[in-house]
């Protein structure tokens, strides 16, 4: 899967270890930035980079990481076909994209450790969406949302 790879400075250490991690398990990675901890970095830069990727199509799906993984979280999901989620726990980050076509995650490495963000970042990619009638109704709605309606 290609698969995009964006932080802030926070979230640097965190995205070298998962760029390796995702790298090992075959899949190829677009590393996005930042290329350090010691630099201010503004994470909406990085969600923007990331979101991109998607929009283009150059990546299947991506993953921002900042300290805490909100911020990345907001701004990744102001760009129209994003739906970014940020999770803690396997089970979001796999049904994030089963039930609601998540095609980005957002982690907070100030909150969540390595392999914890590895388990996570496994169910994300292992997950497909479902494509059941209730879960494309309701994301009918989302776009709609998105394209301005109610």
């Amino acid at each position: 899967m290609k698969i995009a790879l964006a932080s802030d400075h926070a979230g640097y250490e965190l995205k070298i270890k998962l760029l390796k991690f995702l790298s090992q398990k075959g899949h190829e990675v677009k590393d996005l930035g930042t290329d350090s901890p010691d630099i201010p970095a503004d994470y909406p830069d990085f969600a923007a980079k990331a979101a991109e990727e998607i929009i283009e199509k150059r990546a299947q799906r991506a993953v921002i990481i900042c300290g805490s993984g909100v911020g990345a979280c907001i701004a990744a999901n102001k760009f129209k076909g994003i739906r970014a989620g940020l999770c803690h726990d396997a089970y979001s980050a796999r049904q994030g994209v089963e039930h609601d076509d998540m095609n980005v995650l957002c982690l907070g490495s100030r909150i969540i450790g390595e392999e914890l963000a590895k388990d996570l970042l496994s169910a994300f990619i292992n997950a497909r969406f479902t494509g059941e009638e209730r879960h494309v109704k309701r994301l009918e709605k989302i776009k709609k949302i998105e394209d301005g309606g109610i």
